[in-house]
C-alpha cells in the first residue's frame, strides 16, 4: 500500500490509491475531505502507538462479554406435507429450485 511520512511522523496512506483498488469513484472534494479525516484517525493512533502498553491484557471488547445461547433443545417442527403444500414446486418430498449455476 502506497504510504508516506505525514506531518506527525504517521504513516500517510493514499486515500486515492485505496479508492482505485477499491473501484471508488472520488471527487476531488471528498479525496481531500477522508484524506484529512484518515490522517487524523493515524495521527491517533500514533499517539497510541507512544503509550507503554506491555502491562495491558489485549481485548476484543471494553468490558468481558460472554455468549448468552439458550440451550438446545428439541421442539417440534412444522408439517412436511403442509409446508410442501405452499411450494411452488415439488418433487417427492422435497422442494424443487431454478438451476441457478450453468
Amino acid at each position: 500500500m502506497e504510504t508516506a511520512t505525514g506531518r506527525h511522523g504517521a504513516a500517510r496512506m493514499d486515500v486515492a490509491y485505496v479508492a482505485r483498488l477499491a473501484r471508488i469513484a472520488l471527487t476531488e472534494e471528498e479525496r481531500e475531505r477522508y484524506q484529512s479525516q484518515l490522517a487524523h484517525v493515524l495521527a491517533y493512533v500514533e499517539k497510541i502507538r507512544e503509550l507503554d502498553l506491555s502491562r495491558i491484557e489485549p481485548t476484543a471488547h471494553v468490558q468481558p462479554m460472554e455468549n448468552v445461547l439458550r440451550p438446545d433443545a428439541v421442539k417440534p417442527g412444522l408439517d412436511r406435507d403442509s409446508v410442501l403444500r405452499n411450494a411452488p414446486a415439488v418433487s417427492g418430498e422435497q422442494f424443487l429450485v431454478p438451476k441457478i449455476v450453468e
